[in-house]
């Protein structure tokens, strides 16, 4: 990449893999990285879990596959924009759910108090479980082996304790340093593309409504230019032009607030990015109504009655899922069982993280309902 600033993260430069490797004559390593994930077994499952609503739901709702791509795209243009490097943060974009749970935060809110006594569970951390142990897909290692960069951008978050035993990537929270700046702007994709796709799939699910969204500042303002614009366009459009509005609203406000960080704080190398704050971030002003956006969502979707139940559901499903096989591991498939005689909680863990939405109500009904053998 021509353009690429002095402090973004350059492949050739990179802090390396864990297992040593030829480089490849066609890509560099951040390209290698995002192939591998795409090709990778987790990534495939994302196709069939949600965030919101149960994959079973409904064919047009967003999953952590889509989730995923949308992330990436938008992370790809603001790396283009702030002259960073797009490979990578497309690689973290796509690496970065999947240590995700069925049923989305449900069933990782399950599974935590499941393993409250053997460690916890969280899904950041499960993603990097995922890329570093248990993908198997190649013979001289577990995992993927991914550049040091990736995995940096995988580990958003991390507590002191679990940090101190997660080595090269876990040593940023020890040492309070920041990861880099393609790491950084990926997380805000991220939140950019969830708020704004759970606002366009609560609509068409009719757990929101535009009534609803008019009190808040940053949609409103968005849909009050749309109306000025196109004041007999359809409902239908209307929304999607709304919805594409505030997402341009808030990736150009990141791109001007995070050049301004950058510039006036100078930095010449990567090293620089290290020891520096965060420099990716909003304004002041468009981090408050984005904040009351998330706010908006918490209280009026993720909290809505309909999706609180599908959630008991979830939540039932995995805990008995996770009782049953810690009780009984002669019900895990083969390759867990061996797992489980060292690390019983975190093999049974590592099953129920790994299933589908429809994969997981499945094993439910085969372990519980007699019907399902009649």
């Amino acid at each position: 990449m021509n353009n690429l600033a002095t402090y973004a993260a350059n492949p050739e430069h990179s802090i390396g893999r864990l297992y040593p490797e030829p480089p490849s004559s066609t890509r560099n390593a951040f390209q290698r990285d995002r192939d591998r994930i795409i090709h990778s077994t987790a990534f495939r499952r994302l196709e069939y879990k949600t965030q919101v609503f149960v994959n079973h739901e409904g064919d047009l709702f967003r999953t952590r596959l889509t989730h995923s791509i949308e992330v990436a795209q938008l992370a790809r243009g603001i790396a283009r924009t702030l002259a960073l490097h797009e490979d990578l943060t497309e690689a973290i974009a796509l690496a970065h759910d999947l240590g995700h749970t069925p049923f989305g935060h449900a069933g990782q809110d399950a599974l935590n108090e499941c393993m409250r006594d053997f460690g916890g569970f969280e899904h950041n951390l499960q993603s990097l479980r995922v890329v570093e142990k248990l993908e198997l897909r190649y013979a001289e290692f577990d995992g993927l082996n991914l550049s040091f960069e990736v995995r940096e951008g995988i580990l958003k978050h991390c507590s002191i304790k679990n940090a101190r035993q997660l080595g090269d990537v876990g040593q940023r929270f020890l040492d309070k340093t920041s990861p880099s700046l393609e790491a950084q702007l990926t997380n805000y994709a991220d939140e950019i593309a969830y708020n704004n796709h759970d606002i366009d799939d609560g609509l068409r699910s009719g757990l929101i409504t535009v009534d609803q969204l008019e009190k808040v500042e940053l949609f409103a303002q968005n849909l009050s230019q749309v109306k000025a614009l196109y004041p007999k366009l359809e409902y239908k459009r209307m929304v999607n032009e709304t919805v594409r509005r505030m997402i341009n609203t808030l990736v150009v406000d990141l791109c001007t607030y995070s050049a301004n960080n950058i510039a006036q704080h100078q930095p010449k190398s990567i090293e620089d990015i290290r020891r520096l704050p965060q420099l990716i971030g909003f304004s002041p002003e468009i981090a408050a109504k984005n904040l009351k956006l998330k706010q908006f969502l918490r209280k009026n979707l993720y909290h809505h009655y309909k999706v609180n139940r599908m959630s008991a559901k979830a939540t039932r499903i995995v805990k008995e899922l996770f009782h049953t096989f810690f009780e009984n591991t002669g019900l895990l498939p083969d390759e867990f069982q061996v797992y489980a005689e060292q690390e019983k909680a975190r093999a049974v863990a590592d099953y129920i993280a790994g299933m589908t939405d429809r994969f997981a109500i499945r094993e439910h009904r085969k372990l519980f309902t007699v019907e399902e053998y009649l």
